[in-house]
């Protein structure tokens, strides 16, 4: 690919889509947000969210840890949810219809909130793009009351991840100026490191699991589906190629993945690290 025509993508907080274009939401349910479901009740439990709890789900997007979490709250509790990204905040307003729910555009890394205003924090796939995650979870236990819990869920390896990682590798072969970004997802992966942070900010009691969940395509194509018509870095960048280069990173991907096709399926697992400190 000529250098020249490799697109300049500028991305807007959140990375979920390029600066001046909306998120579209329902493509962010196809992409990530049925995969992002399955590793909540995880969340939450290392969390210790129950009734009566002042939860904070930082990062809420459209709201499938806020949603769980109103459940185990109860008519006592209360969930606040925020997000750097108003789009995401106007599609959980749009779903949760809740009286025991405020939801506000805000960055997580400097929350305006007092300390000690919350007995959970959770946040679940934000931590990792945030430009300096130490200084979130820093935020995350200032707005923790004493003995409060925090969790949060990034994704693992590239390896225990190819449902993204095999794309993210070949649009960096296309835009290597883009790595970086591309890469973001799977920069908290080792669980070690994880655990430091949480530890040098003051939690205590810090616990690191590695949560694995299944998945399963009927067909390549209903896979590629998710990429063509997603919301998030890898997808907008891919859409930002000139067609040859889009036809050519399918068939690339499509070899990368055949090593987990059976019968015309294509079935991954995918594996995500759970990091919980008490404050």
């Amino acid at each position: 690919m000529n250098q020249d025509a490799r697109p300049t993508i500028s991305w807007a907080p959140g990375l979920h889509a390029p600066t001046g274009q909306r998120v579209d939401v329902s493509a962010y349910e196809r992409y990530l947000g049925r995969w992002s479901r399955l590793f909540v009740p995880a969340v939450l439990a290392a969390a210790e969210v129950a009734a009566g709890d002042r939860v904070l789900d930082v990062a809420v997007g459209p709201g499938e840890a806020a949603a769980i979490a109103l459940t185990r709250v109860g008519p006592m509790g209360l969930v606040v949810g925020v997000d750097i990204s108003c789009d995401m905040l106007e599609a959980a307003r749009a779903r949760l219809h809740h009286n025991r729910l405020r939801l506000a555009a805000m960055d997580g890394q400097a929350l305006a909130f007092p300390d000690s205003s919350f007995d959970r924090v959770v946040c679940q796939l934000g931590l990792m793009f945030f430009p300096d995650p130490v200084r979130g979870l820093a935020e995350f236990h200032r707005v923790l009351r004493k003995h409060g819990r925090a969790a949060v869920c990034v994704i693992s390896t590239p390896e225990r991840a190819p449902i993204w990682s095999v794309l993210a590798e070949r649009l960096s072969h296309y835009l290597p100026d883009q790595r970086e970004p591309l890469h973001l997802s799977f920069g908290l992966a080792d669980p070690v490191q994880l655990g430091r942070m949480l530890g040098s900010v003051g939690f205590s009691d810090v616990r690191v699991s590695r949560e694995r969940h299944d998945t399963t395509f009927e067909s390549f194509d209903e896979y590629w589906c998710t990429i063509e018509q997603g919301v998030g870095s890898m997808p907008h960048a891919y859409r930002a190629l000139p067609e040859v280069s889009r036809r050519a990173v399918r068939r690339e991907v499509q070899a990368g993945l055949s090593r987990f096709e059976t019968g015309g399926r294509l079935r991954m697992s995918l594996e995500m690290l759970i990091g919980a400190g008490r404050a």
